[in-house]
Order: structure tokens, then C-alpha cells, then sequence
């Protein structure tokens, strides 16, 4: 039988559409074995750069279904990179077979084409012995081949659409049986629609969301139970629905039976037949509720993030309580953004001069999922300090279980330092008046004596007299000072102190005040600031006791800062005045004997600023840290809060 005949017979197998892809494969094996007087056929799958046999006929050991081999190591490697087909009678003596598979498989003779299956390669057929074939492969031979390798990847493509048609149906009986399931029972309404926007089915859910009974419903128009103003947006999305694009998340007010206002979440989908839109079908679901909850949750949370005081929420852990929520108070009081505090325990507020037993009280209560409240110093994130009250409420779930913990943090700088002012005075004036008073009872026992010279005495009493003077007029300014609105704005720091150098050289008229100014920035600070200065430098002049006192002052940058120096070379500051100005507080055995570096203090760390006194060996060194102000910002970009006193 010639070439001819043979391919009609393989024609005539695969135009049966009813037997498995199997038998026509194996039939057509049958065909060309006899055909080609070749023992050995198969069927190969080409995946990943590994062969596989599907289907094979003959008694050679390694082509047998399901053993598989590297592509590179097979006589199919060729195969696939052809257009046609490869054909070899003497394999040995042939460039198209690799040395690796002659010595693995044997094979003289091969012929194979490759399968194609969507216009992908699928794999190869092939025929093949082991004995050397007498000659070449006629023409009519390789188009048997070539016919077979398209015949097979046409059944397999077949095969493959009919399992994904039998898998798509099995698919849609089962969604309609769910479907017709959920219609029944679900809370939600399930509607149909046709061409003309009426109702072909509503399922029973709706009498429940909206009083109506649901056959009445069939053959009524959409329109007539969605009211304005978004009946426009309901036209305009069935209209996108027949035109193929689905609908999502669309929110519609219906009106109910008795004429209420309830708001449905629509989602629809295009209803097609054969590649053409019949209607509409989707699920509506009653959000009257949610909408209500998030229109108060909304009104809550804009409430919580306008507050003045911070309020955080954290995760209840083990040892850490990574913080959910920041609200914008949050973000103004300790100047950390959301995204640099979410996710980290509130500890990162701490610094060194946080109380350890504050803190241990507020962990304390903590752990116990108690309520506590504490006042204690935290540090914005520039590093300033400010005094803080935290108060934290365990949040429980339903259950009973502490599942979050509420925050309120209040900076409360401004009444701690007002305590701070009026602990202050009350010790000072306490303290010196005691100590004056005592001066003056014993220089009063002294004047009854005869024999003291009463010149002198009198002399030390108006000197201690004046000295109390002087205390109670540094107190009534300091208190004067601190109930001063505070008014942050741009200062020329140079301008400010071409006033007060000039002010004290008229005072001091044998002094030397050097001012050297090396920046061109503002301050951001209030008026007071001119006191400050005149304050440090007055006491530099007057505490000198040579015949021509010498102050220097120093303006330079340091980054966002300015920082002022004021120098003299008088005979240094007290020790023990200097250590309570260094620690910023007083113990029963240190006292500050004098208020006017507190009222220095008081002025630089009420815009945010810092103050420090250091005695040298030629004098007294104070410096003042203001923050700098560019000149294209504003007052409000650069303007910073009170800081803790004595920093």
C-alpha cells in the first residue's frame, strides 16, 4: 500500500471523534510501523527541557510510557528545532544525533516530526529501529510523518478543549446548584435584569432589606425603587453592564416599602449567551448600617486626630506594645510622624533624664493590664525634653482579654515649669531672707555693745538690706517674665545685642565688650530675649572686681541652632551655684543663692532653647542654644515648644 493510502487510513482514525485520544494514537502507530517497517514508535512530551514517553510501542527497554530523559540526551532535541521533520537511517554516521543519545538509546534509524498543540510544542511522534535502514526515507515517508505529528497535536488540542469544556460545565452546574442555594437563604438580594432595566428574578432576600415581596418585583422596572440622587449612577452602570463591563462596589439608595431610605452596595455582572449580553445579573447588600458606623467612626477618628493631646493605641504584647494608631496630636506633641512611631513600643520617648521609678510605675501597671497615670520628662524626636502626663487604659475584647492599650500623652511643660517657678521662689526667698535676717538680728546684739564701731556696722546692715532688695526685685521680675504671653517671632539676634552692648558700655563706661557676630540668621525666640542677654551680660561686668571689666560675646551657626556665648573673666561662678545650674534642681544642702540665671533659663527654654553655665579658669562661660530662622521661613515652620528647665 503506498504513501497515499496510508495517510487516508490515518485520516479516516482521527475523523472518529468518539473513541479516546489514546486508541486513535495507538492505531495510528499501528499504521505507520507497518507503513515505515519500523518496530518502534512513540509519543514524547517536551516540558522544561525534559523528554518524557507518553505512549509507545515496541520492545525497547527505555522508550517505554513514563521513563524520560534530559531533551539535550535525546534524538528529539533536533526534532523540535525543525521546521518539518528530522529522518536518519544511519545514525552513526550522522551530524543530527548526538554521540550521548546514540550511546544511550541505540537507535540506526529515526524519523520523527514535532507535535504542536495551540501553536505550542507539545512533544514529538516518532518511529525508529535499532538495525541501520537500506536507504534514505523516500519523500512520501516524511510527509506520513509530518501528516501523523498534526493529526495527533489536532486530537490532543481537542481533547483538551473538550475536558475544559466538561470541567467548565461541571464548574457552572455546581455554581448554579451553590447559586440557587445562597438565593434561598442568603441575606443578600440577588437580581436579574433585561434589556429593558425590568427585574426577571429577585431572590427572596429582598422582602426582608426592603418589605417587598420578590415576585411581585418580577417584571418591575429597577428605576422605580431607587430614588435620586443616585438613580443616575444606577442607569449609567446598567447601561456599562450591557456593554460588557461589570459593576463593583456601586452604592444606590433604595426606597423601602415604607418609604425609607436604605443604601444597597450593587455588584453586576454582564449575563451573556453565546458571546452576546442577554441582561444583567448581580447582588445587592444592605450597608444602611455600615454606612452609619462609618459616618461615626469617621466623626470619631477626625475628633481623636483634631485633639490637642496625643492619643495612641498599641497592641498588647509580651514585652513590647507596638503602637497601631497615632492620632495628629500624637505627631504635634512629640514631633514623630505616624510612619516613624507604627509598629515601635512608646519607649523611644525616653531619654536620660526620664525617672526610672516613673517609668517603672507605668510599666508596672502595664503588665497588670491596670489603668495608671504618670507625669514624667519624654523627648521629642528633635531631642528636646518635655514634661509629659501619660495616662494608659487596657482596652478588653468581648471576651475579657486586654487586647489593646489607650494612650493620652499632654505636654504639660508650661504647668510643670510654672511649678517648678513658684517652688523656686518660694525656696530662694525662704532660704536668703533666713540667712539675712539672722545677719541682721546679729548685727542688732552688736550695736548694744559700745565698743563696735557702729559705722561698720551699718555699713554690712545696708548691704545685707540691699541684698534683700535686690532678691525680692529679681523674684517680682521673674514672676512678671513668666506670666509674659509667649509670643514666638523673628529676632535679629546681632540687632538685639548692638542694644545691649551699647546700653551696658554707657553703664560700665572703663569695660570692654567684644561682640562678635558670624551669622547672618534670625532667632526664633520672644522679646524677653533682650533681658536674658542684658542679664548675663550686667553680671559678667559687675561681678569683675578689676578696674576694667571685659565680656565677650560670640554669635556662630550649628545647624538648625544658633548659639550665643557670653564670656567674662571675672572670679567665676560659685561652685555650688553652678552645680544647681547644671542640674537644674536644688537639694536641701545646695541652694541657688540668686534668681537671676533662672530668669536667664526661664527665657531660652520657653522658646524651645537651652541654657548652660560653665565656670573656667579665667571666668565664666554661659551659652545659650536659640533655634535659627532662615529667612525664607516662616515663624511658624521654625517655632518650637518650652522645654523642661535646665536641659
Amino acid at each position: 500500500m503506498d504513501g497515499s493510502s496510508r495517510r487516508e487510513q490515518l485520516y479516516e482514525v482521527f475523523a472518529d471523534r468518539d473513541r479516546p485520544v489514546d486508541d486513535l494514537v495507538a492505531e495510528g502507530f499501528d499504521i505507520g510501523r507497518e507503513y515505515l517497517d519500523l518496530p518502534i514508535g512513540f509519543l514524547t512530551r517536551i516540558d522544561d527541557g525534559t523528554q518524557t514517553i507518553v505512549h509507545a510501542v515496541g520492545d525497547h527497554e527505555l522508550i517505554q510510557p513514563g521513563e524520560s530523559c534530559p531533551l539535550d540526551e535525546a534524538y528529539c532535541r533536533r526534532t523540535v528545532e525543525l521546521d518539518g521533520h528530522l529522518a536518519v537511517h544511519h545514525a552513526t554516521a550522522s551530524e543530527a544525533v548526538s554521540e550521548t543519545a546514540l550511546r544511550t538509546f541505540g537507535l540506526e534509524t529515526y524519523i520523527g516530526a514535532k507535535v504542536l498543540v495551540d501553536d505550542e510544542v507539545y512533544g514529538t511522534v516518532c518511529f525508529a529501529d535499532e538495525e541501520r535502514r537500506g536507504g534514505a526515507f523516500e519523500t512520501e515517508e516524511t510527509v506520513f510523518i509530518e501528516v501523523f505529528a498534526k493529526l495527533v497535536g489536532q486530537a490532543l488540542e481537542r481533547r483538551a478543549y473538550e475536558q475544559e469544556l466538561e470541567q467548565r460545565n461541571e464548574r457552572l452546574q455546581r455554581e448554579k446548584a451553590r447559586i440557587e442555594g445562597i438565593a434561598e437563604t442568603s441575606f443578600d438580594i440577588l437580581f436579574q435584569l433585561g434589556h429593558d432595566g425590568e427585574f426577571t428574578y429577585v431572590s427572596p432576600a429582598v422582602e426582608d432589606t426592603l418589605g417587598y415581596d420578590a415576585d411581585e418585583l418580577v417584571g418591575a422596572p429597577f428605576a422605580q425603587i431607587i430614588t435620586q440622587p443616585t438613580l443616575d449612577d444606577a442607569f449609567a452602570a446598567y447601561a456599562d453592564a450591557l456593554e460588557g463591563e461589570p459593576a463593583e462596589n456601586l452604592e444606590l439608595d433604595f426606597v423601602d416599602s415604607a418609604g425609607d431610605r436604605v443604601v444597597i452596595e450593587v455588584n453586576a455582572t454582564p449575563i451573556t449567551d453565546e458571546g452576546e449580553v442577554v441582561g444583567v445579573q448581580g447582588v445587592g447588600r444592605d450597608v444602611t448600617a455600615q454606612k452609619r458606623r462609618e459616618r461615626e467612626l469617621r466623626l470619631k477618628t477626625r475628633a481623636m486626630d483634631e485633639a490637642d493631646i496625643g492619643i495612641s493605641i498599641a497592641e498588647a504584647g509580651d514585652e513590647d506594645n507596638p503602637l497601631v494608631y497615632v492620632n495628629e496630636g500624637f505627631e504635634r506633641v512629640t514631633g514623630y510622624d505616624a510612619e516613624d512611631v507604627l509598629g515601635r513600643d512608646c519607649r523611644f520617648l525616653q531619654g536620660e533624664d526620664t525617672d526610672p521609678r516613673r517609668i517603672a510605675t507605668l510599666r508596672e501597671h502595664i503588665a497588670a493590664e491596670e489603668p495608671v497615670l504618670v507625669e514624667l520628662i519624654n523627648y521629642r524626636k528633635d531631642g528636646t525634653p518635655f514634661w509629659s502626663q501619660v495616662q494608659v487604659n487596657p482596652i478588653e475584647d468581648e471576651t475579657g482579654e486586654v487586647t489593646q492599650f489607650l494612650g493620652f500623652q499632654t505636654d504639660i511643660t508650661e504647668r510643670k515649669r510654672t511649678e517648678q517657678l513658684v517652688q523656686l521662689l518660694n525656696r530662694v526667698l525662704r532660704h536668703n531672707l533666713r540667712n539675712d535676717m539672722n545677719a541682721l538680728l546679729g548685727y542688732g546684739d552688736l550695736l548694744r555693745d559700745d565698743a563696735i564701731d557702729a559705722t561698720d556696722l551699718g555699713s554690712r546692715i545696708v548691704t545685707t538690706a540691699e541684698s534683700l532688695v535686690h532678691l525680692t526685685e529679681q523674684a517680682r521680675e521673674l514672676e512678671r517674665y513668666a506670666q509674659y504671653h509667649r509670643e514666638p517671632r523673628r529676632l535679629d539676634v546681632a540687632a538685639v545685642l548692638d542694644d545691649v552692648v551699647g546700653t551696658q558700655r554707657e553703664r560700665f563706661p572703663d569695660a570692654s565688650v567684644a561682640l562678635d557676630v558670624r551669622t547672618d540668621r534670625a532667632v526664633c525666640a520672644g522679646v524677653e530675649l533682650e533681658q536674658a542677654l542684658t542679664e548675663l551680660v550686667e553680671n559678667g561686668l559687675k561681678h569683675d572686681p578689676s578696674a576694667s571689666p571685659a565680656v565677650r560675646i560670640t554669635v556662630a551657626d550649628d545647624g538648625d541652632w544658633v548659639v550665643c556665648t557670653v564670656a567674662d573673666e571675672g572670679p567665676g561662678i560659685d561652685e555650688m551655684e553652678a552645680e544647681v545650674i547644671s542640674k537644674g534642681q536644688e537639694s536641701a544642702l545646695e541652694h541657688g543663692s540668686g534668681l537671676g540665671l533662672w530668669l536667664v533659663n526661664w527665657i531660652v527654654t520657653r522658646y524651645g532653647g537651652s541654657f548652660q553655665i560653665d565656670a573656667v579658669d579665667d571666668g565664666t562661660i554661659a551659652t545659650l542654644r536659640l533655634p535659627a530662622i532662615e529667612a525664607d521661613q516662616s515663624v511658624d515652620e521654625v517655632a518650637r515648644s518650652p522645654t523642661v528647665l535646665f536641659r
